[in-house]
This record gives structure tokens, C-alpha cells and sequence, in this order.
């Protein structure tokens, strides 16, 4: 029992993406990683049949969510609190079938400001929630830093988006094994291309 606290479970989790807007991006620190992260993590949700849930903060100034987001959100919340739980996130996660709250695992931008408020937004509604460092960004690295240490002292796991896929499938045995297998090879290819200097 103690374990299955501690880890996280498909079977309860939703996928909540906070903010991967186009105006905003060009300026987050390591921007593209962050964006491919999130991809990353909304493939892995819906080959598992987990739902994944975007928010867009006042679209109409910062423009919609990146369109490699976008199309994998199955809900979006446009928003203009820096909490989404303000603008009717937790309504949208709604309850489990039976009745409890969806465990939330979480990641977006900026870390430091929509991310951090609406984390904090779930934990004060009872949500055990876990935050993907490795998907989250702000604009300088520092806010970043500071934003993950205050979710932790808060409350928040912070995770890495490996231990999240690794977690839902729970063994090699799962159906999905072979396919979350292959995107996390194709992501790691593309980031070393990626990182590869130009000729």
C-alpha cells in the first residue's frame, strides 16, 4: 500500500498541460526540449487511454497553444487566471467512477507563474499531483528552479517525464510496452539530432 502512494498510477491519472502557447515559447528557456517533452508525454497518455487536458492563459493576447499540443488535448480551457482551478479545471478533470479524485500529473509554462498557481490550485482541492520537471519551463532557468522547489515544499512530487511513462506502464509486460518504447527512442533521437552542431 505504501508503494502504490508513492508511484503513479495510469489508472487514476490525468494528463493536464498548462500553457504551450505560441506567442510564449520562442521565449522559454530550452523551449523546443520543453515542447517535445509534453508531446512526448501526451502520446504515452493517449496510447495508455488517459485523457489530457490543455489550458490556454488569455489566448487571445498570448495566441493558442502550440499546434503540436493542441491537437493532442482532448479538453482545452481557455483561461484568464494564472490558477486554471479558477477558471473551472477541477470541473473539467471531474471524478473518478468512483467518486474519488484523478490523481494529476502535470507540466507547462511558465513554470514559475501558471504552472506553479495551478498546482498549488489542485493540492489546496485535494489532488495528489506530480510535476514534470523535465516538460515545465519559464523564461530564465532560475524561476524554473525556484518554482519546482516551492511545489515540492508544497506538496507536489516533481518527476522527470521517463519516470512518469515508466510508472503508467508499471512493467514490460503492459500492451503498450513496445509503443511507448519506440517514441521514447524516437524522442531521444531527435534530441541528439537536435544537439548536433550545424556544419
Amino acid at each position: 500500500m505504501l508503494h502504490a502512494m508513492h508511484t503513479i498510477d495510469a489508472h487514476r491519472s490525468v494528463l493536464v498541460l498548462v500553457d504551450y502557447q505560441t506567442r510564449l515559447m520562442p521565449a522559454i528557456h530550452d523551449g523546443a526540449r520543453v515542447l517535445a517533452e509534453a508531446v512526448l508525454l501526451a502520446d504515452v497518455a493517449h496510447d495508455l487511454q488517459l485523457r489530457v487536458l490543455g489550458t490556454e492563459q488569455n489566448p487571445a493576447g498570448l495566441g493558442p497553444n502550440d499546434p503540436e499540443v493542441a491537437r493532442r488535448c482532448d479538453t482545452m480551457l481557455a483561461k484568464m487566471h494564472f490558477d486554471a482551478c479558477a477558471d473551472g479545471l477541477e470541473a473539467a478533470i471531474g471524478l473518478r467512477a468512483d467518486g474519488t479524485r484523478p490523481d494529476v500529473v502535470i507540466a507547462g509554462c511558465e513554470a514559475h507563474v501558471c504552472l506553479l498557481q495551478t498546482t498549488l490550485g489542485l493540492l489546496a482541492r485535494g489532488h495528489r499531483t506530480w510535476v514534470v520537471t523535465s516538460a515545465c519551463g519559464s523564461r530564465r532557468a532560475g524561476d524554473h528552479a525556484a518554482a519546482m522547489q516551492r511545489l515540492q515544499a508544497a506538496g507536489a512530487t516533481p518527476v522527470t517525464t521517463e519516470m512518469v511513462l515508466f510508472e503508467w506502464l508499471h512493467g514490460c509486460e503492459h500492451p503498450a510496452f513496445r509503443t511507448v518504447l519506440r517514441r521514447i527512442k524516437e524522442h531521444d533521437r531527435s534530441r541528439a539530432a537536435a544537439a548536433q552542431p550545424a556544419a
